[in-house]
């Protein structure tokens, strides 16, 4: 009766011991597999978490590359002849577009006959020679008195024209002419509808398109009657040319100032290019150039007024931006690829 209870007890231990060594096993693989899934999912979404990093990062590193800033060297500045200005303020000026030719200012062009009829003994000066005033120009022997006398130029300029050779006779003709081209005038082409826009005391803008230069003058005169052969009418401008530089007989385009209007800021035109349907200027600070989005008002053929995006004592690149906008572009294409 003793024996019994003992075995018995043996064996419900070691039943229970095989059911919990069971039960151990079957409740250690869901949370081995919990474990796996969690640990999956982490890692998953650690991958996502990673994947979202890399691909913000790397759009923010697109756009900090589209607008990052364009760093030169002061060699390559110097080559490039890039040209920098400060943004103030201009006058945009309404402007009416004409064409004329260089002509010698005729009330400073003077015709030197002898004063008596005689034999031209030497002749001291040539066509293209400068001359002062009181100048020896040739010396004349009279035929009455025998006398030789001195022509003299009545003014300072330059001899345009010579009629004179020793040994001839003078006769009564023009044996010299001398022009001051200290000032010239430009011959204006003027058409009859344009004729009311054009007055006297009117600025004007002179410009040579074989040279580029250029220079401020004056209307002085408005013919009154018309030329019947290309019915046009004769508007002139005062021009200075002190520096020798407009030649009589050239063409040149000119443009009558109509009205003036001042803005607070403006650039030169050529400052303006185009970026993804924006116009822009390229601005230059510590980092380097950037291209700068702005608002575009009024303007004419030199000077562009800016609305927005620019202050006064900007410094921007008035001169071959285009150069920067290729290479802005040239590092989009190398990143893409």
């Amino acid at each position: 009766m003793k024996t019994m209870p003992i075995k018995i007890a043996r064996l419900l231990l070691t039943a229970a011991l095989l059911t919990l060594a069971a039960g151990c096993g079957e409740t250690g693989s869901p949370a081995t597999d919990g474990t796996a899934v969690q640990e999956a999912g982490h890692d998953e979404k650690l991958g996502e978490e990673k994947g979202e990093h890399d691909e913000d990062g790397h759009a923010d590193h697109d756009e900090e590359e589209s607008s990052g800033a364009i760093k030169l060297t002061p060699q390559q500045l110097q080559s490039a002849a890039i040209e920098v200005a400060a943004a103030g303020p201009t006058t945009i000026r309404e402007r009416l577009p004409l064409y004329g030719v260089v002509a010698p200012n005729a009330e400073h062009v003077l015709e030197i006959t002898p004063r008596f009829p005689g034999v031209i003994r030497s002749v001291t000066k040539r066509v293209g020679d400068r001359v002062r005033q009181g100048e020896a120009l040739a010396k004349v022997e009279s035929n009455e008195s025998l006398q030789i006398y001195t022509l003299t130029a009545p003014l300072s300029g330059v001899v345009t024209a010579r009629n004179a050779n020793p040994g001839e006779q003078t006769g009564e003709r023009v044996l010299f002419t001398v022009a001051d081209l200290s000032t010239v005038w430009v011959e204006v082409s003027l058409f009859p509808r344009d004729r009311s826009r054009v007055q006297v005391g009117q600025a004007v803008r002179v410009k040579s398109g074989e040279t580029g230069q250029a220079a401020d003058g004056k209307v002085v005169y408005v013919a009154p009657f018309g030329i019947a052969s290309n019915q046009t009418l004769t508007a002139r401008v005062l021009l200075d040319n002190t520096d020798g530089r407009w030649a009589p007989g050239l063409y040149v385009a000119v443009d009558v100032t109509l009205a003036e209007t001042p803005v607070r800021v403006a650039v030169r035109n050529v400052a303006l290019q185009t970026l993804d349907e924006r116009t822009v200027v390229f601005t230059q600070g510590p980092e380097g150039f950037r291209p700068q989005p702005v608002e575009v008002g009024r303007s004419d053929n030199e000077a562009t007024e800016i609305l927005g995006g620019l202050k006064a004592g900007d410094r921007y690149v008035a001169g071959n931006s285009f150069i920067l906008k290729a290479e802005l572009g040239k590092g989009e294409a190398e990143h893409e690829h």
